[in-house]
């Protein structure tokens, strides 16, 4: 059972499914000091209770709670969908250094009616794409392996995302790893119960995912990371 987290309050959950329903600025603001209070200050608990794990197996991916988790407002100036609120809390946990805006991370959302766990990188800029693609290629059988472990086929789901229908320019349409060569988005991806969200199990169920994603990501994150100096060339400098 996670420490410090017992579960979002039944009133957090109750909150979405009516701001679902009434998606608009004269509803929320009067009750904006109930999503602070039902749903804002436990996320802030639960995230805060995952670092405590993330520090254990992937502390480069610890995040400052306020700075993980995602604002309800939604930007609505390139979606058709121009509902002003997001009826669901998320936060993310990037990894730290100067790779953070490239490399990939760990995700969670809570809904009503599910909860959504995920870990990866999405929509990359060109040079991280074929950085990947690269060291998929060069290394295809270690992320094989990785994803043909028990416990991440279980717990994570297989890789996921939007693909070209032809070989990136310069691979080989025939190479054994062209279907994850192929892809845009390098996803791990499940879905649990929404009921979870105010249990007490919540935090271990998202936690165990994560433990079981990290492989994967430390795998596609490899090619971009910055290295760091040896100890040789410091001393050299120095």
């Amino acid at each position: 059972m996670g420490i410090g987290f017992s579960g979002f309050p039944e009133e957090g959950t109750k909150f979405l499914r009516s701001l679902k329903r009434n998606n608009r600025r004269e509803w929320f603001q009067p009750r904006k000091h109930l999503y602070e209070q039902h749903l804002k200050a436990p996320m802030l608990e639960l995230v805060a209770a995952l670092n405590t794990g993330l520090s254990r197996f992937a502390p480069d991916y610890v995040t400052d709670p306020p700075k993980a988790i995602f604002r309800i407002y939604r930007d609505t100036r390139f979606s058709a969908d121009k509902t002003p609120y997001k009826t669901h809390i998320a936060a993310s946990f990037s990894r730290r250094g100067p790779e953070r805006l490239k490399a990939g991370g760990f995700y969670f959302s809570v809904a009503p009616d599910q909860i959504e766990v995920a870990a990866g990188i999405y929509h990359p800029e060109p040079d991280t794409m074929l950085a990947i693609r690269t060291h998929i290629a060069e290394t295809h059988g270690e992320l094989r392996r990785l994803l043909a472990n028990r416990k991440t086929r279980l717990l994570a789901g297989e890789l996921q995302g939007d693909a070209l229908t032809r070989a990136p320019k310069g691979f080989d349409p025939a190479h054994p790893a062209i279907g994850w060569i192929k892809m845009k988005d390098w996803i791990l991806d499940v879905t649990l119960y929404g009921s979870l969200a105010t249990s007490p199990k919540l935090h271990d169920e998202i936690l165990s995912r994560f433990r079981a994603m990290a492989p994967v990501i430390d795998y596609l994150n490899r090619p971009l990371v910055a290295r760091k100096p040896s100890r040789d060339l410091l001393e050299v400098h120095w």
